[in-house]
């Protein structure tokens, strides 16, 4: 278990260390950080320019001073996340950062291709490769689910395990107000 803190800005590092000191685990994230991507400009890739991968690197290492375990490093070039997993001693997760993190993590919506949108022909991140598609058949069944639930359908007596017995149930309906059970 442990909490994951996006970003290395002072009051954030601060947030970490005490974390940290308390016996929680940090987990940093650094690159494009989806919580806060309106800051960012939205959904971009980060330190695409010098400067801005400078600052991704300095960020890596206050969150290694602050006791982060690990961070993930998301949206950025390879060279950049190559370059800030050397700089550290711990792991860097890539996602949309290259083949040079220490690890590497995928969204599983995006990777079994179950996001579908219909304004959207792309919802799936361009740096995701997608190992199936099944969106369509979720949403399939979803439908169908939902239909059987306004048809009432389901749950029906097969999904309804759970009976009391007649004398307990004629009881209960006495209590409340209701006429006995047939």
């Amino acid at each position: 278990e442990a909490i994951k803190l996006e970003g290395a800005d002072p009051a954030r590092l601060e947030t970490a260390g005490v974390l940290v000191k308390g016996g929680i685990a940090v987990m940093g994230h650094i690159g494009l950080t989806p919580q806060s991507y309106s800051t960012l400009g939205g959904f971009r890739a980060q330190g695409r320019h010098s400067k801005a991968a400078v600052e991704l690197l300095e960020s890596a290492r206050r969150l290694e001073g602050a006791g982060c375990f690990a961070m993930v490093v998301e949206c950025v070039p390879d060279e950049v996340a190559h370059a800030l997993t050397d700089a550290v001693s711990i792991p860097t997760i890539g996602i949309g950062a290259g083949s040079h993190t220490s690890g590497q993590v995928l969204v599983y919506h995006d990777l079994l291709g179950m996001m579908q949108h219909p304004h959207h022909a792309k919802v799936t991140p361009k740096f995701c490769k997608q190992y199936s598609a099944v969106g369509s058949t979720i949403n399939a069944a979803l439908m169908r689910y939902v239909d059987e639930v306004r048809s009432r359908e389901f749950p029906g007596a097969t999904y309804s395990p759970y009976k009391m017995a007649k004398g307990e149930l004629d009881l209960f309906n006495a209590q409340i107000g209701r006429a006995p059970s047939a």
